[in-house]
């Protein structure tokens, strides 16, 4: 058997670069890399008014140059749970209804899996954090910098980050990898463009616009560079 698929297809090494060739194709086109970014990006902008309605403040005290109070958004919280959840049900429909369409497999799952394991493991760290007050130091001490850069690896944004890291390896995408790794720089650093004094807090302002400009703008170039409607 053996000796017949050699003698049919020839030269062993030209068949095995012809079957990679293949396998290239057809991880290209089973990429819809705008379709998450471009979700995500609108989940992302649609959180600003439950940011800004949701905020609860309770139990202010007084200190020496002014006062402490407790602040919590429960809307927030439970906004960005089922938010992203649906997000993800409605990616992996899309990316399958474009597989099919293309008569191809579709690798999305692993992806959905891990996003939503990573915003309901989010929300859970979240809730401890506010709630349990862990980590959090005794007003009216600020939280130092270390303690603020972990509460930026608990935080959404990083979800979003570190499933689009897995996505980018189920497609063997260099270019999404490299993109997620600016997005994550953006949500660790975090690059605010000295907004933060000017912007109201209360909406979410700046990360909220920076984060979903982000993927907003990383959807539309990958929608360009792919040209979706060519495939219709």
């Amino acid at each position: 058997m053996t000796t017949d698929s050699m003698a049919a297809g020839g030269d062993p090494r030209r068949l095995l670069a012809h079957v990679r060739h293949l396998t290239r194709r057809v991880r290209v086109a089973q990429r819809v890399t705008w379709l998450p970014l471009l979700v995500l990006a609108v989940v992302t902008f649609a959180a600003m008014p439950v940011h800004r309605y949701g905020t609860q403040v309770y139990g202010c005290k007084a200190i020496a140059d002014g006062e402490v109070c407790e602040v919590r958004n429960v809307a927030a919280t439970v906004y960005w749970t089922v938010g992203l959840a649906v997000s993800y049900v409605a990616i992996a429909y899309g990316y399958l209804r474009a597989a099919r369409a293309r008569g191809l497999g579709g690798r999305v799952v692993p992806y959905v899996v891990t996003g939503i394991a990573l915003a309901v493991l989010s929300t859970a760290v979240v809730l401890l954090v506010v709630h349990e007050g862990w980590g959090l130091p005794e007003p009216p001490n600020r939280p130092d910098g270390l303690t603020l850069f972990l509460f930026r690896v608990i935080d959404v944004g990083s979800a979003i980050g570190v499933a689009l890291l897995v996505l980018a390896w189920l497609e063997r995408h260099l270019a999404l990898l490299l993109f997620t790794a600016g997005y994550l720089a953006v949500v660790l650093v975090p690059v605010d463009f000295g907004w933060g004094a000017q912007w109201a807090s209360n909406w979410g302002f700046p990360s909220l616009v920076i984060q979903g400009g982000v993927l907003l703008l990383g959807g539309l170039g990958f929608a360009l560079a792919q040209r979706p409607w060519r495939n219709r």
